[in-house]
């Protein structure tokens, strides 16, 4: 069992200490200076977002463009193939599951907030020129909330999702960031380079937590007050709510409530639908279609002018105030929502994959914010009630409340959009401790429950002194600084992404590479066609495949296996008598090992095979391949019925495509799928037949 794998008891620790000490030391200074000088570190803040926003604003919008441009310039080339995983690895999921599960990704939050808030607050005051309270301006700030949260942060979350899928389920590579690298550093990714990228990446992932459980208790606590108005909106009852969910998190953590999270999670999901589908209905149902396709159409339309405008000529703060701050905190927040759609992304292609994380999410977020901010613009436009904007200029937090109250059903909506909202800080709270618990061990899955409740305790820490320090503007001033360097990370990312996927291709060039030496015997010999016919034909038991792959195959190995040590090459065959496995492995330091394995592979045997047999037995529904396996996985054919000369010719075959590719390749990633590999379930017995070597 893998390192990953294992579950260490509650004590034990998985904490990788180069990492975790300089991670934590610097988030407490953080805290310990805030608090002790709440009014400095105030000034501290506004002065870093002013000076981020002034100096590398240009950088940001670059960053995210390109980001948007690989990860569709990938799913479209020829690399759009590759599966995230091994060749023959299958998703784990059905695609309307998978799709379902892409809903959950950790953003409900962001929707909650800013659905209501965001048009508004544009059509009141738009920041591109038009007159505030007109058509153009609603048209313009749907637009703006459209890109804001459209396919670019999407493709955020998508590019590090893709890097930790495929490192990690092609490779063999830590579940982690630093994994990326490998391609640029090779094994250093190990050492201090590999620390420093997680220690930023765990920096970023905390203060992406503390803003979305600032915003959560925010809106939280403007909510509860509109219900109940003896309760005060104070940043002491936010810090008391953070206390209260921080708790309830730990009690889960404690508990081991995995399962339920997940639960949570798809309730979240259900209810938020939910939610979104009575706004729908209760509200201007024509005029949101209408609305839903005319502003998809327009953001399609404007999405390049939109990506490069950093209004360098107009110099308003409001670029910093919104769409830096809104992709810095998506930015902070990836690793989160990254390694969510990766882990359940195994077995897809890159282009499924990409494809399935750019489109269903955003089209989801589109509808919503159709639904809630043109309806709140509807109302405002053509009912009067222009009363919204002051509302929602005075507390943004309130805005979604204040929309329920032009609504059916106010109080009971109200009530469930509040536990909706705690229910989203208890499941972002427990699943953001368990990432960055993560990326504090190297990438380790299974972490002893202490270790995430105290990442637990540390981000709502944090969220409770930046609320306390300058309020949801400190918060903003983190998420846009701790994204800084972790954007810079993730173009190396990219990069290393793309120097991988060119070692993919000259894998795959190699493949196709052959002297074409063939079967030694004559094809068209008086019986040896007869031969071929039968094999092909022959749709055989599991007992004659192991005995084949025994008599057969394992013998051929054994014969090549010689004949390479004897050129100087290390060869090791084995058996693996459980699983009816065999492979000969050829282990070269500092170069990609070479591996060809024979597999059983189980198949419901097809309609067409022997019409003339009585098929009325249960053995007779299935049927056995021997297939070929190697290092990246399996190759879809069968050599059952191969005499030892054939197998020993297809075995020098694919050792001269491994040459050619040693050969070619500018070169070399890991290749180490069998923790990913869901066909070997179990340990394999001591395999050694003739002590081990050929």
């Amino acid at each position: 069992m893998s390192e990953s794998q294992a579950r260490p008891s509650r004590w034990q620790t998985t904490i990788l200490w180069p990492v975790f000490i300089p991670a934590v030391l610097f988030a407490t200074l953080l805290v310990v200076g805030t608090i002790s000088k709440p009014e400095l570190a105030n000034e501290v803040f506004a002065s870093m977002l002013g000076y981020i926003t002034a100096n590398f604003g240009w950088f940001y919008m670059l960053a995210v463009s390109l980001f948007l441009m690989f990860v569709v310039l990938v799913a479209f080339s020829k690399w759009g193939r590759i599966k995230l995983g091994p060749d023959h690895a299958e998703p784990q999921y059905s695609f309307p599951a998978w799709f379902a599960m892409l809903f959950s990704a950790g953003y409900g939050i962001a929707l909650l907030f800013f659905g209501v808030a965001e048009p508004v607050l544009h059509y009141a005051d738009p920041p591109e020129g038009a007159q505030g309270q007109t058509l153009d301006a609603a048209r313009q700030a749907m637009q703006i909330a459209f890109f804001h949260w459209g396919f670019h942060i999407w493709a955020i979350y998508g590019l590090v999702g893709l890097v930790l899928a495929y490192f990690s389920f092609r490779h063999g590579l830590p579940l982690a960031i630093r994994s990326a690298l490998y391609p640029l550093i090779g094994e250093r990714i190990h050492g201090p380079i590999g620390h420093a990228v997680d220690i930023f990446a765990i920096l970023g992932t905390l203060f992406g937590i503390a803003t979305t459980l600032g915003l959560s208790v925010a809106q939280m606590n403007a909510g509860m007050n509109y219900l109940w108005s003896d309760i005060p909106v104070s940043t002491t009852m936010q810090i008391a709510c953070i206390a209260v969910i921080t708790t309830m998190t730990m009690g889960s953590v404690v508990a081991g409530m995995d399962k339920g999270i997940k639960t949570l999670a798809i309730l979240n999901m259900v209810i938020a639908t939910a939610l979104m589908l009575f706004v729908f209905l209760v509200g201007p149902t024509i005029f949101i279609l209408e609305t839903f396709l005319e502003n998809t159409g327009r953001y399609l339309n404007n999405i390049v002018e939109r990506t490069f405008n950093l209004q360098a000529y107009s110099r308003s703060d409001w670029i910093g105030n919104w769409t830096l701050f809104i992709f810095g905190w998506t930015i902070a927040w990836a690793p989160f929502v990254g390694l969510f759609i990766a882990k359940i992304s195994r077995g897809r292609t890159i282009r499924q994959f990409v494809f399935g994380v750019m489109l269903v999410p955003t089209l989801f977020t589109f509808f919503w914010f159709s639904v809630f901010g043109d309806t709140a613009l509807h109302l405002i436009i053509n009912e009067g009630y222009t009363s919204l904007i002051g509302e929602v200029k005075a507390d943004n937090a309130i805005a979604l409340f204040k929309l329920f109250e032009l609504l059916p059903l106010t109080s009971i909506i109200s009530g469930i959009t509040i536990l909706l909202i705690a229910l989203f800080f208890v499941t972002s709270a427990d699943s953001g401790a368990l990432v960055v618990d993560s990326l504090a061990s190297g990438g380790v899955m299974n972490t002893p429950a202490w270790q995430r409740a105290f990442w637990a305790i540390l981000s709502g820490t944090l969220a409770s002194v930046l609320l306390l320090a300058g309020g949801l503007k400190a918060l903003q001033s983190m998420a846009i600084a701790s994204a800084l360097p972790f954007a810079i990370i993730m173009l190396l990312s990219a990069v290393g992404m793309w120097r991988a996927l060119v070692i993919e291709g000259h894998r795959e060039m190699s493949m196709r590479y052959s002297q074409q030496a063939g079967r030694y015997a004559a094809p068209n010999g008086p019986t040896l066609w007869k031969k071929r016919l039968a094999s092909i034909v022959n749709f055989p038991q599991r007992d004659e495949v192991e005995h084949f792959v025994r008599r057969t195959v394992l013998p051929s190995m054994i014969r090549v296996g010689k004949g390479l040590e004897e050129q100087g090459w290390p060869a090791k065959v084995s058996y693996d008598d459980d699983l009816g496995r065999a492979w000969l492995e050829v282990v070269k330091p500092e170069q990609l090992d070479f591996l060809y394995e024979i597999r059983l592979r189980e198949y419901a045997r097809p309609s067409f095979a022997h019409p003339q047999m009585d098929r009325s037995e249960e053995a007779d529904e299935q049927y056995y391949r021997a297939e070929v396996f190697l290092r990246r996985g399996g190759q879809s054919y069968d050599i059952y019925g191969y005499d030892k000369a054939e197998i020993i010719s297809d075995i020098l075959d694919q050792f001269e495509k491994y040459l050619h590719f040693l050969h070619i390749s500018p070169g070399n990633l890991p290749w180490n799928m069998a923790e990913h590999d869901e066909m070997l379930q179990q340990e394999p017995v001591d395999p050694s037949l003739d002590k081990g070597k050929a």
